[in-house]
């Protein structure tokens, strides 16, 4: 009997590994309506800036899809840079903006990330800023 018992167990051991060896689901093929940006540029050198002067740069960008394209944010990694961007979807072939605002306050060179996420085929980018804040002259002194 207990030989029975541990043939039978050993059966149903090896089905239920047998089942739980199954392949794995193909993935989705990528939709190829999605919508995709295509940037001017993706990184922007201020150079060199005087420090206190906010300086501003705009990013353009162009959808390359057929669905249209909607930014869902923009976000500076730093607080120290303002973004400002195109809210309404941007449609097959028409161009949106992002506008940002870096505020050189510190003397010293910068380099800062924003990232853009949307609908897109690549639902997240990244675009840079860098450069260096310097030091305004000091006021010659009258001694």
């Amino acid at each position: 009997m207990k030989k029975i018992f541990l043939m039978f167990a050993v059966v149903i051991g090896f089905a239920l590994n047998a089942s739980a060896q199954t392949t794995p689901a193909a993935a989705p093929a990528p939709d190829p309506n999605k919508p995709e940006f295509k940037f001017n540029e993706e990184k922007h050198d201020f150079g060199k800036v005087p420090q206190g002067t906010p300086v501003t740069t705009v990013f353009t960008f162009v959808n390359t899809g057929v669905d249209p394209l909607i930014l869902t944010e923009v976000k500076p990694t730093c607080g120290c840079t303002i973004a400002d961007y195109t809210k309404t979807p941007v449609k097959k072939g028409a161009t949106g903006k992002i506008t940002i605002t870096y505020n050189a306050a510190v003397a010293a060179p910068f380099s800062k990330t924003i990232v853009v996420t949307s609908n897109a085929k690549t639902p997240q980018k990244y675009l840079t800023i860098i450069g260096e804040v310097v030091a305004k002259a000091a006021a010659p002194s009258t001694r």
